[in-house]
């Protein structure tokens, strides 16, 4: 189970995020947030499954 502070990423993907939220009653509910190339940041919705834990 992910908690806020975790880092994590997509099964194919190689961008790290951190989890910074949930929203329970949405199916998209683990809230992302990460620095892109030119260092904006960009927050995103992703279902649990869709993410694995950063060792």
């Amino acid at each position: 189970m992910l908690a806020i502070g975790h880092k994590v990423k997509q099964e194919f993907g190689t961008q790290v995020m951190e989890v910074i939220g949930f929203e329970p009653e949405f199916v998209e509910n683990v809230i992302t947030q990460w620095e892109d190339e030119v260092g904006n940041r960009v927050t995103a919705k992703f279902m649990e499954a869709q993410l694995q834990l950063v060792e």
